[in-house]
This record gives structure tokens, C-alpha cells and sequence, in this order.
């Protein structure tokens, strides 16, 4: 009887220490599944694709139907490539662009933003250069007409031209208007008289000083009607006369591409035609030094000797 009973003690402790070891099972699923979630929760951490692939096969491992019923299922379904590819494209897809797009769509604003304010600072700049150079270049020009019409001035003063030659600085350039009478043209001719030779010998060697400047003269008469032969009208004389003195320039060194001859015949009086006074003023040649810096119409007020 002892025996039995021992035996019988005995077996009913090993049947308690055999139930005793079902909890082992569960308590590895319990892990196996922690383990699978934390891995799914460090992948999702950092997107990556090797974490990603690494993910893939231990989820493939971790359903493969032999630890849950089902599995199975879970691995034909997530185990061929395309499944394998397709959470890592469209992870990818979602997060990478957003966070591209984002940054870079900063990035270009603050790009176009500092673009356009480079490029507002660089033109305001290059306007304000370019505004200085043209007043310093009109400054010059200024500068250079006061010059010429001074000697001018003196010139004809201390030879007895004062009353016949006057200079002014007028919008169009630096004029200078030499009356015909007695000085350059013998009356209805276009024929220089040797009285004008030290004159116009003085007038181009100011105006040579600078070849940049065009230089345009004019001729002009009084209102008197010509008939001869060689001049049927006085628009005839009047480009006549101005283009022997525009010769006479050539001779004396002034370039040939910077002058200009027209008539302007009794078009343009500069006194009244009704008395022999007005009408010798109005019989006259003007050379223009024509301005370079500045439109006409914006240059200095008209000033006489």
C-alpha cells in the first residue's frame, strides 16, 4: 500500500509538471510577435529599403504557418516579388517626395526670392552707373562748347568779326552763325572771299579739336527773289554757299564724315526782312557742332556772346 500510494503521488506529479510546461508555448508566440512588431516599428522608423527587404523576410519567417494557422495565407500573399517591391516603392513614394516636394518648393522660393531681389539690386545699379556716365559725358560736352565759343568769341573780337560772328550754345549743339556780307560771299555768289580764309581757318581747327560731334552748316538768305543762271532760286544759293564752306572744312583737316550741307534758302530769318539791316542778318552761314550727350531740346538754355 505505501508503494502504490507513492507510485500514485509520483504519477500525478509528473502529470502537473507536464501542464506546467503549455505556457512555455504561448509565452514564445507572445515573443515571436513583439519581436515582429518591434521590428515593423524600427523599419517604419527610418525609410530605408534594405530595413525594408530585412522587414520582408522576417515577416515571411514569422507567418510562414508554423507558429500561427493561417500563416500560410499571410506568405503566398506577401512573398512574391512584386509584394516584396511594392511596400518599399509606395513607402518611398509617400514619404520621400513629400518631404522633397516640401523642401525643395522652400528651397525654390527662397532661390526665386533672392533671384529677384539680386536682379532688382544688379539693374537698379547698372541704371544708376549708366545715368552717371551719360551726365558726366554731358558735363564734358558742356564743358567743351563753353570752350570753343569762348575763343571763338575772343577770336572774332580782337580781328573786327564781333558784329559778323556770334556763337551760341543752343539745344540742337554749339552754333555758329558768320554773315555772308562783306566777309564771306560777295553778294548773289557762292564764291569764298579771301577775307574768310583766317576765319573759317580758325572755326576748323575748334571744331577739329573733336571728331565725334557732327557737324551740320546751314545756308540761309533774305527773302530777295535771284534769277541768273547759275542760281534760278535762292534755295540754289543757299546749298550752294553751304556746301563751299563744308569743302572748305574738308581742306583745313575737319573729317568729311562728320559734315553735313543744306539750304534752308529765306526759310529760317532770324530778324524781319522789311529793312536792309534785318535782311543782312538773315543772309548768313551756320555751323552746328550737333550734340552727341542728351536729345536736342535738353540741353542748356540758349546763351549769346
Amino acid at each position: 500500500m505505501p508503494r502504490g500510494h507513492g507510485r500514485g503521488r509520483r504519477h500525478h506529479g509528473g502529470g502537473e509538471e507536464g501542464g506546467g510546461e503549455r505556457w512555455l508555448l504561448t509565452y514564445a508566440d507572445m515573443i515571436t510577435l513583439l519581436m515582429a512588431l518591434f521590428m515593423v516599428l524600427f523599419s517604419i522608423s527610418s525609410v530605408n529599403i534594405s530595413k525594408y527587404q530585412t522587414l520582408q523576410k522576417s515577416l515571411k519567417a514569422a507567418f510562414s504557418g508554423n507558429i500561427l494557422p493561417g500563416g500560410k495565407a499571410i506568405a503566398q500573399q506577401g512573398a512574391t516579388d512584386n509584394a516584396a517591391q511594392t511596400p518599399a516603392s509606395v513607402e518611398l513614394q509617400a514619404i520621400e517626395p513629400v518631404a522633397t516636394e516640401g523642401s525643395s518648393s522652400l528651397q525654390n522660393s527662397t532661390l526665386r526670392g533672392t533671384s529677384t531681389s539680386t536682379a532688382t539690386a544688379t539693374s537698379s545699379s547698372t541704371q544708376a552707373a549708366a545715368a552717371a556716365l551719360k551726365q558726366a559725358a554731358a558735363n564734358r560736352q558742356a564743358a567743351e562748347f563753353a570752350r570753343i565759343k569762348q575763343e571763338l568769341d575772343a577770336y572774332a573780337k580782337s580781328h573786327g568779326f564781333a558784329k559778323s560772328v556770334t556763337a551760341t550754345i543752343e539745344a540742337r549743339g554749339l552754333v555758329i552763325k558768320v554773315l555772308t556780307d562783306d566777309l564771306l560771299f560777295a553778294s548773289a555768289q557762292a564764291t569764298l572771299d579771301t577775307r574768310a580764309d583766317g576765319l573759317l581757318s580758325e572755326i576748323s581747327q575748334l571744331l577739329n579739336v573733336d571728331e565725334t560731334h557732327p557737324i551740320s552748316v546751314e545756308g540761309n538768305t533774305d527773302n530777295v527773289p535771284i534769277h541768273s543762271s547759275q542760281f534760278p532760286s535762292n534755295w540754289e544759293l543757299s546749298t550752294a554757299r553751304a556746301s563751299t564752306v563744308v569743302e572748305f572744312l574738308i581742306g583745313h583737316g575737319v573729317s568729311a564724315n562728320r559734315l553735313t550741307a543744306s539750304g534752308n534758302a529765306e526759310q529760317r530769318p532770324v530778324d524781319s526782312n522789311a529793312s536792309a539791316a534785318g535782311r543782312a542778318r538773315n543772309r548768313r552761314v551756320e555751323i552746328v557742332m550737333r550734340r552727341v550727350h542728351g536729345a536736342e531740346g535738353e540741353g542748356e538754355a540758349e546763351t549769346e556772346p
